[in-house]
Protein backbone atom coordinates (compact mmCIF):
# COMPACT_ATOMS: atom_id res chain seq x y z
CA UNK A 1 0.00 0.00 0.00
CA UNK A 2 2.43 2.19 0.75
CA UNK A 3 4.08 1.32 -2.47
CA UNK A 4 0.95 2.15 -4.07
CA UNK A 5 0.63 5.54 -2.22
CA UNK A 6 4.08 6.27 -3.39
CA UNK A 7 3.85 4.92 -6.98
CA UNK A 8 0.49 7.94 -6.90
CA UNK A 9 2.23 10.18 -5.50
CA UNK A 10 4.80 10.06 -7.73
CA UNK A 11 2.59 10.24 -10.74
CA UNK A 12 0.58 13.01 -9.23
CA UNK A 13 3.79 14.68 -8.54
CA UNK A 14 5.02 14.05 -12.38
CA UNK A 15 1.15 15.28 -13.92
CA UNK A 16 1.89 18.49 -11.43
CA UNK A 17 4.94 18.62 -13.11
CA UNK A 18 3.76 18.26 -16.74
CA UNK A 19 0.81 20.28 -16.29
CA UNK A 20 3.31 23.05 -15.02
CA UNK A 21 5.81 22.64 -18.05
CA UNK A 22 2.63 23.25 -19.76
CA UNK A 23 1.06 26.32 -18.02
CA UNK A 24 4.80 28.04 -18.16
CA UNK A 25 4.77 26.69 -22.34
CA UNK A 26 1.57 28.28 -22.48
CA UNK A 27 1.92 31.67 -20.14
CA UNK A 28 5.03 32.20 -22.61
CA UNK A 29 3.31 31.53 -26.07
CA UNK A 30 0.44 34.32 -24.54
CA UNK A 31 3.02 36.33 -23.10
CA UNK A 32 4.43 36.05 -27.17
CA UNK A 33 1.45 37.14 -28.22
CA UNK A 34 1.11 39.93 -26.64
CA UNK A 35 4.14 41.17 -26.96
CA UNK A 36 3.35 40.68 -30.66
CA UNK A 37 -0.04 42.06 -30.50
CA UNK A 38 1.82 45.35 -28.60
CA UNK A 39 4.27 45.82 -31.37
CA UNK A 40 1.57 44.96 -33.69
CA UNK A 41 -0.03 48.46 -32.02
CA UNK A 42 3.33 50.43 -31.29
CA UNK A 43 4.30 50.19 -34.80
CA UNK A 44 0.45 51.46 -35.89
CA UNK A 45 0.49 54.14 -33.65
CA UNK A 46 4.23 55.09 -34.98
CA UNK A 47 2.82 55.14 -38.34
CA UNK A 48 0.13 57.36 -37.09
CA UNK A 49 2.56 60.05 -36.00
CA UNK A 50 4.40 59.74 -38.73
CA UNK A 51 1.22 60.86 -40.69
CA UNK A 52 0.20 62.95 -38.17
CA UNK A 53 3.63 64.58 -38.66
CA UNK A 54 3.57 64.81 -42.84
CA UNK A 55 0.26 66.16 -42.95
CA UNK A 56 1.70 69.04 -39.73
CA UNK A 57 4.47 69.71 -42.20
CA UNK A 58 3.04 70.13 -45.19
CA UNK A 59 0.41 72.16 -43.76
CA UNK A 60 2.90 74.25 -42.21
CA UNK A 61 4.45 73.92 -45.98
CA UNK A 62 1.06 75.75 -47.60
CA UNK A 63 0.92 78.21 -44.98
CA UNK A 64 4.36 79.57 -45.33
CA UNK A 65 3.71 79.59 -49.48
CA UNK A 66 -0.18 81.39 -48.72
CA UNK A 67 1.59 83.75 -46.69
CA UNK A 68 4.80 84.48 -49.50
CA UNK A 69 1.94 84.85 -52.27
CA UNK A 70 0.12 87.31 -49.84
CA UNK A 71 3.20 88.95 -49.38
CA UNK A 72 3.92 89.06 -53.25
CA UNK A 73 0.90 90.53 -53.36
CA UNK A 74 1.20 93.20 -51.49
CA UNK A 75 4.21 94.74 -52.98
CA UNK A 76 2.57 94.05 -56.27
CA UNK A 77 -0.42 96.00 -54.84
CA UNK A 78 1.70 98.77 -53.17
CA UNK A 79 3.83 98.86 -56.83
CA UNK A 80 0.91 99.37 -58.59
CA UNK A 81 -0.46 101.96 -56.59
CA UNK A 82 3.04 103.52 -56.66
CA UNK A 83 2.73 103.74 -59.85
CA UNK A 84 -1.25 104.76 -60.43
CA UNK A 85 0.04 107.72 -57.94
CA UNK A 86 2.83 108.74 -60.14
CA UNK A 87 0.66 108.66 -63.50
CA UNK A 88 -2.08 110.55 -61.71
CA UNK A 89 1.15 112.99 -60.87
CA UNK A 90 2.40 112.99 -64.05
CA UNK A 91 -1.18 114.00 -65.68
CA UNK A 92 -1.59 116.62 -63.38
CA UNK A 93 1.79 118.39 -64.89
CA UNK A 94 0.70 117.52 -68.49
CA UNK A 95 -2.85 119.34 -67.86
CA UNK A 96 -0.80 121.89 -65.74
CA UNK A 97 1.54 122.67 -68.52
CA UNK A 98 -1.55 122.99 -71.49
CA UNK A 99 -3.26 125.30 -68.96
CA UNK A 100 -0.38 127.70 -68.73
CA UNK A 101 -0.24 127.38 -72.55
CA UNK A 102 -3.38 128.36 -73.03
CA UNK A 103 -3.35 131.22 -70.34
CA UNK A 104 -0.36 132.70 -72.31
CA UNK A 105 -2.10 132.42 -75.70
CA UNK A 106 -4.83 134.02 -74.02
CA UNK A 107 -3.18 136.99 -72.41
CA UNK A 108 -1.22 137.16 -75.66
CA UNK A 109 -4.22 137.70 -78.05
CA UNK A 110 -5.54 140.56 -75.13
CA UNK A 111 -2.28 141.79 -75.55
CA UNK A 112 -2.74 142.15 -79.14
CA UNK A 113 -5.76 143.75 -79.06
CA UNK A 114 -4.73 146.03 -76.73
CA UNK A 115 -1.94 147.05 -78.55
CA UNK A 116 -3.84 147.26 -82.41
CA UNK A 117 -6.47 149.48 -79.86
CA UNK A 118 -3.49 151.73 -79.12
CA UNK A 119 -2.59 151.92 -82.61
CA UNK A 120 -5.82 152.47 -84.22
CA UNK A 121 -6.38 155.44 -81.39
CA UNK A 122 -3.22 157.29 -81.97
CA UNK A 123 -3.51 156.30 -85.69
CA UNK A 124 -7.15 158.27 -85.73
CA UNK A 125 -5.55 160.73 -83.14
CA UNK A 126 -2.29 161.85 -85.65
CA UNK A 127 -4.49 161.58 -88.30
CA UNK A 128 -6.74 164.39 -86.48
CA UNK A 129 -3.40 166.88 -86.15
CA UNK A 130 -4.36 167.09 -82.43
CA UNK A 131 -0.94 165.17 -80.50
CA UNK A 132 2.13 167.57 -79.84
CA UNK A 133 5.36 166.12 -80.57
CA UNK A 134 5.56 165.13 -76.37
CA UNK A 135 2.01 163.16 -76.94
CA UNK A 136 3.00 161.27 -80.28
CA UNK A 137 6.73 160.27 -78.17
CA UNK A 138 4.55 159.38 -75.15
CA UNK A 139 2.29 157.04 -77.32
CA UNK A 140 5.18 155.63 -79.40
CA UNK A 141 6.43 154.89 -76.29
CA UNK A 142 3.12 153.46 -75.20
CA UNK A 143 3.47 151.37 -78.24
CA UNK A 144 6.66 150.07 -77.87
CA UNK A 145 6.18 148.96 -74.66
CA UNK A 146 3.57 146.63 -75.80
CA UNK A 147 5.20 145.59 -78.14
CA UNK A 148 8.10 144.93 -75.60
CA UNK A 149 5.21 142.83 -73.36
CA UNK A 150 4.09 141.32 -76.42
CA UNK A 151 7.44 139.43 -76.96
CA UNK A 152 7.65 138.73 -73.29
CA UNK A 153 4.29 136.81 -73.41
CA UNK A 154 5.66 135.18 -77.02
CA UNK A 155 8.97 133.93 -75.17
CA UNK A 156 6.33 132.41 -72.34
CA UNK A 157 4.34 130.65 -74.53
CA UNK A 158 7.64 129.00 -76.20
CA UNK A 159 8.72 128.11 -72.60
CA UNK A 160 5.29 126.65 -71.46
CA UNK A 161 5.04 124.37 -75.08
CA UNK A 162 8.42 123.35 -75.01
CA UNK A 163 7.99 122.11 -71.28
CA UNK A 164 4.71 120.58 -72.41
CA UNK A 165 6.31 118.92 -75.41
CA UNK A 166 8.99 117.71 -72.74
CA UNK A 167 6.07 116.09 -70.70
CA UNK A 168 4.66 114.60 -73.71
Amino acid sequence: MKLKLLIAGVALFGMQMATAQETVIDSAAVQKERLEQQLKEDKQALKEQERIEKERKDAEKKQKDMEERQEKLEKEQKKAEKELKKAEKEQKRLESAQKDVRKYEDKLDKARKDLNKKETKFAKAKAKGKLSPVDIEKANVDITKQQLKIKEIEEDIEKAKKKLRKLQ
